[in-house]
């Protein structure tokens, strides 16, 4: 098939470059995220402002956080995130600042495959009790692309400028 119109022609010269474009800049739809609730006080995950990445998640749970202690607190809802996405659940910087709570194992996961309940492992840091009221906002969710990867063994890694140095070796502060 022959193609005579302008925009045919463009579209031939430049299609790769063109197709890199789509690739990087192309707006693309929302995830959806399922929510079953499994708690009558259970709300939805909410962004706070236009922009913000992440979504602040409520407990069901009423509770006192001893300091140094840690508990899990129920959000009161089962998840179902489309494949290839993930949730990572962060501490809120307000609370780690002010009160010195923070996600234990920040970022958490949560996978694609996961269908049970949500929770949030919170431990406090601080020198008081932290007291959890049903309905604070006490962490957040963010969405993040999670392709997987192909492992593969080689007999060498390729070298680099930073070579095997880590923990620490770019410097302290």
């Amino acid at each position: 098939m022959k193609k005579t119109g302008m925009l045919e022609l463009f579209e031939e010269m430049f299609r790769e470059e063109l197709m890199e474009y789509h690739r990087q800049f192309a707006v693309r739809k929302k995830p959806n995220v399922r929510l079953e609730r499994t708690h009558r006080d259970a709300v939805l995950p909410g962004y706070e402002k236009l922009g913000d990445a992440g979504a602040d998640v409520r407990s069901v749970t009423e509770t006192v956080i001893q300091p140094g202690r840690r508990a899990l607190l129920d959000l009161g809802f089962k998840i179902e995130i489309e494949d290839g996405w993930e949730i990572q659940v962060r501490p809120r910087s307000g609370l780690a600042l002010k009160k010195g709570i923070t996600v234990l194992n920040s970022p958490g996961t949560i996978d694609s495959g996961y269908r049970g309940p949500c929770g949030v492992i919170l431990q406090n840091s601080s020198n008081e009790p932290f007291p959890v009221r049903v309905g604070d906002r006490i962490a957040q969710f963010v969405l993040k692309s999670a392709p997987q990867a192909n492992f593969i063994w080689t007999d060498s890694v390729s070298s680099s400028e930073r070579g095997e140095g880590g923990f620490g070796s770019t410097g302290v502060v």
